[in-house]
């Protein structure tokens, strides 16, 4: 495993830009958001400044309002679409004067980084004298995200976009969009020239995306006027876990630094809120899984995906509801010829096990699912989930996705020399 570590180092050495790292070359030539907070912790294995640089040059880009968006533009190129010139993020009043970005976010994993750079670090001292700073950003950003998406003061947030969910493409989405009608919009699609399109969502699906944003432009970006009026209004268990997560670490790391008992006491407000809510409202007790919510159409979205399984990570089901979760993951998605964990249920017919967020395995939420499986003391599906991980990007390499299946023609899709499937790979190489 030391040569595989060694090759995953120059993997990320290659996709460093002075001060932030890409996804990877080609496909992803900027800075986003929850990648950043994922590399950021493989990077802190090998290099701690680089690892908090990272974090610093993110949390940079941070809107006057809290909010982080999900793309940060720091070079001009037209290599990508939609780039700078389609979102126009300076149509919000609050957005950042020093860099171009979306007017999207990213499940909220930047608490978590940094706490997992302070307990890596070997001179913890020093790492959370470089960090404190950053944490009161973190706190921004969850404020705004309690102040401004969570209509229903249920300490739920929404996202207003599928992007936001980093889970583009999901089948989730599917009910949503047959709701919605969206104009065609004429563009030229820049990742079909870097991958295969049969591995990428389709025209008719990012006529929808665009359509979501033009609507979030022609109010200026507005949280009260997206909440109204945008057809894609959801409440995420990923996402949410996310923030959930980084409540607890901006805890600890609080009471650590010390006199900051008015945070401390509104995040563990926020905290029991939030925790609450998501077991009464997202817990499906028939399909044994956690499943979103489609606040727009009021209606639950009935489908296990493997952010079914990521609230595991922030110590949110009770013992008893683990256990079911395991039992679910275990039936559905861990037969002998699957490797954990699918992004979707392998029993459903919308399943495709090479269409990015439709089936694939991705490394950022086996690496979630695994420290939630140890959380709990399930040890033995944990290693699993941890050795199927190991073993795709043995055989493939550092692709931005894996087939689930076992079988001859199994691979790895998407952008290869994948900055998250490096850093998370040299994190589990390191977590013993």
């Amino acid at each position: 495993m030391k040569e595989l570590q060694e090759k995953a180092v120059k993997v990320l050495e290659k996709n460093w830009k002075n001060g932030f790292s890409i996804p990877c070359e080609g496909l992803y030539p900027f800075q986003w958001n929850w990648d950043s907070g994922f590399i950021a912790i493989g990077l802190a294995h090998v290099d701690m400044e680089k690892a908090i640089q990272e974090m610093e040059t993110l949390l940079d880009a941070q809107w006057e309002n809290g909010f982080i968006p999900h793309i940060i533009f720091h070079t001009e190129t037209d290599s990508y679409f939609p780039g700078a010139d389609f979102h126009c993020s300076h149509l919000h009043p609050s957005a950042s004067k020093k860099y171009k970005s979306t007017g999207m976010t990213q499940p909220p994993v930047a608490g978590f980084a940094l706490h997992k750079l302070y307990t890596i670090s070997k001179d913890s001292k020093n790492t959370l004298l470089k960090i404190a700073p950053l944490l009161d950003k973190v706190y921004k950003n969850h404020q705004y995200f309690y102040n401004h998406r969570d209509i229903h003061n249920e300490g739920l947030v929404y996202i207003y976009h599928n992007w936001e969910s980093g889970t583009d493409n999901s089948p989730l989405w599917d009910d949503i969009f047959s709701t919605m009608q969206s104009p065609e919009f004429t563009f030229e699609r820049r990742d079909t020239t870097h991958v295969d399109a049969s591995q990428r969502p389709s025209k008719k699906e990012y006529d929808h995306y665009l359509n979501i944003i033009e609507i979030a432009k022609e109010h200026n970006y507005s949280d009260e006027k997206i909440a109204e009026l945008s057809p894609f209004l959801v409440q995420d268990p990923l996402f949410n876990t996310m923030l959930i997560k980084s409540n607890e670490s901006l805890i600890k790391m609080y009471k650590i630094l010390g006199n900051n008992e008015e945070k401390i006491q509104q995040l563990e407000t926020w905290q029991q809120k939030s925790i609450q809510s998501f077991n009464k409202k997202l817990f499906n007790e028939e399909l044994g899984a956690y499943i979103h919510y489609d606040l727009r159409n009021n209606t639950p979205l009935n489908h296990i995906s493997s952010s079914s399984f990521t609230p595991l990570y922030a110590g949110i089901p009770s013992k008893e509801r683990a256990l079911i979760l395991l039992k679910t993951m275990i039936e559905k998605f861990g037969n002998d010829h699957q490797y954990l964990c699918a992004s979707f249920d392998p029993t459903s017919e919308r399943y495709n096990p090479k269409k990015y967020w439709r089936g694939p395995v991705w490394i950022n939420v086996n690496w979630i699912i695994y420290n939630g499986l140890k959380k709990y003391g399930f040890s033995v599906v944990a290693e699993r989930v941890k050795n199927d991980s190991l073993a795709l990007v043995e055989k493939y390499g550092f692709y931005e996705y894996f087939d689930a299946r076992k079988n001859e023609e199994t691979t790895g899709y998407g952008g290869n020399n994948f900055s998250w499937t490096a850093a998370l790979l040299i994190d589990m190489l390191n977590n013993h």
